[in-house]
């Protein structure tokens, strides 16, 4: 089974986001094993790095804002492509204060939702979700539309 890992840096610690996470992570599970692996947030980012990276295994996907933006169905073609390789992929999610430049350009990876900035709690459930819909995407599903 694929792996997906996502790598966050800071606690979600709203319970709604939380449970909006975890359900998209019940969802997911019939396709991929997923870990969400939560890294403490620290003084900068670039103090955050080292943590970072040694969490990311296979295919690294780090979301920045400067990367390449994709409509779902790219993101179900990116997946898939990465599914049939075998590869893990592991997504990177930023503290409040970003990701730095030595995560980004070890990253295989540049991903942006948008040009605008997202509260990084919202941005895992966003990412998930984005996640399962490539997946639902790839099976055909009617979620999608």
């Amino acid at each position: 089974m694929l792996k997906v890992h996502v790598v966050a840096v800071g606690k979600c610690k709203e319970e709604f986001y939380r449970r909006a996470a975890e359900e998209y992570c019940k969802r997911l599970s019939r396709f991929a094993a997923v870990d969400v692996r939560e890294l403490a947030e620290r003084a900068s980012p670039q103090e955050e790095a080292a943590d970072v990276l040694r969490a990311c295994k296979g295919y690294v996907i780090a979301l920045a804002v400067e990367g390449k933006k994709m409509s779902s169905e790219g993101l179900a073609q990116k997946i898939g492509w990465l599914a049939d390789a075998g590869r893990e992929i592991t997504f990177v999610i930023g503290s409040s204060q970003g990701l730095d430049s030595s995560v980004k350009s070890s990253a295989d990876f540049l991903l942006s939702f948008s040009d605008m900035t997202f509260p990084h709690h919202l941005m895992r459930v966003m990412l998930l979700e984005q996640v399962y819909r490539a997946f639902m995407i790839r099976s055909g599903s009617d979620y999608h539309k």
